[in-house]
């Protein structure tokens, strides 16, 4: 038997209607799916019913991947492709399997040659990029530094130092509680003619993307990004 499609579905960055941000086409390939793999079920099945499914809601077969999942349990996810159905691989917001969980249901599929439809949506990632005006040939992204104060002050000397020797933008996150403490870790840490770029609420309402030196951020009123999704990047 032939098995299924694993389809991956971008999901919008914040509370926006999938339309706002997502193409038709994409709405189009989630409508008739019945099996999903999901974070996290509950904001899942929100974002289901927004998009519009030709199955009632109580009827789609949800299952969770997330952090808390085993490796051994993963096989079984793969059980429905094996089975000749399609299934859609949902985060819980942007690009699954992109600093997310469900890259390891994707390396499983791909040794099982099991097609993989990647579909087009929005990244904060890609769009932090875009919108900072930093180097977009060389670029790397490093996911969450450490919390501790020292280790992180330590990290971003690293990331500056790889930065400037190969001028490689270099991109990452932080939980949006500490986001201010991020925020002042890098100018405390990164030299006063290091570019940074500040991204929060990408593709939202309350969009706001910022560029410029340590020295002259140093001079600003500090951005508004307490507990709001937002990507940092820096370019020595």
């Amino acid at each position: 038997m032939n098995t299924g499609t694993l389809y991956l579905i971008p999901v919008p960055l914040g509370p926006t209607a999938p339309e706002a941000s997502l193409p038709a086409n994409v709405l189009a390939t989630v409508h008739p799916l019945k099996h999903f793999v999901v974070e996290q079920a509950k904001t899942a099945r929100a974002f289901l019913k927004a998009a519009g499914t030709a199955t009632a809601l109580q009827e789609l077969l949800l299952e969770e991947l997330n952090e808390h999942t085993k490796a051994d349990e993963l096989d079984r996810l793969l059980a429905p492709l094996r089975a000749g159905h399609d299934v859609g691989l949902l985060s819980e917001a942007g690009c699954p399997a992109v600093a997310d969980p469900g890259a390891n249901l994707v390396a499983l599929a791909q040794s099982e040659k099991i097609r993989v439809v990647p579909l087009i949506g929005p990244s904060s990632i890609l769009l932090a990029l875009m919108a900072s005006g930093l180097n977009g040939q060389r670029f790397a992204f490093q996911g969450y530094l450490p919390a501790k104060e020292i280790e992180r002050n330590k990290a971003l000397r690293e990331l500056e130092a790889e930065s400037r020797k190969r001028q490689q933008t270099q991109i990452f996150i932080e939980t949006p509680y500490r986001n201010r403490a991020m925020f002042d870790a890098i100018l405390q840490s990164c030299q006063p003619a290091t570019r940074v770029t500040v991204a929060t609420d990408l593709s939202l309402p309350g969009e706001s993307i910022r560029t410029c030196s340590v020295q002259n951020w140093k001079k600003e009123t500090p951005p508004d990004i307490e507990r709001r999704p937002t990507v940092f990047l820096l370019l020595a």
